[in-house]
């Protein structure tokens, strides 16, 4: 049986990238380590990311959402339940 030499390499990430990322692995059963060797693996077996990676641009009325939302215009509610929200929206 051949063994096998193992490497180690550090990550420098957010720490709230990092807790996010280890409840999402462990609610998966696995640790972060794994979990990077499984996209590693992946990577090498697909000669490339293992999943898309492309710019994309949202569509305007979403953008204009968003703007909206983050300098607080055009929002409406609270709401008292879900059928006052869902009315709301259908006001339009």
């Amino acid at each position: 049986m051949e063994v096998q030499i193992m490497t180690r390499f550090e990550l420098i990430v957010e720490d709230h990238v990092k807790q996010e990322a280890d409840d999402l692995f462990a609610s998966l059963g696995l640790d972060t380590a794994t979990a990077i060797q499984i996209f590693l693996r992946a990577s090498i077996a697909r000669a490339g990311i293992p999943f898309s990676v492309a710019h994309y641009e949202l569509p305007e009325d979403l953008m204009e959402a968003v703007r909206d939302s983050r300098s607080g215009k055009n929002l409406h509610g609270p709401f008292s339940s879900a059928e006052a929200a869902v009315a709301s929206m259908l006001e339009d």
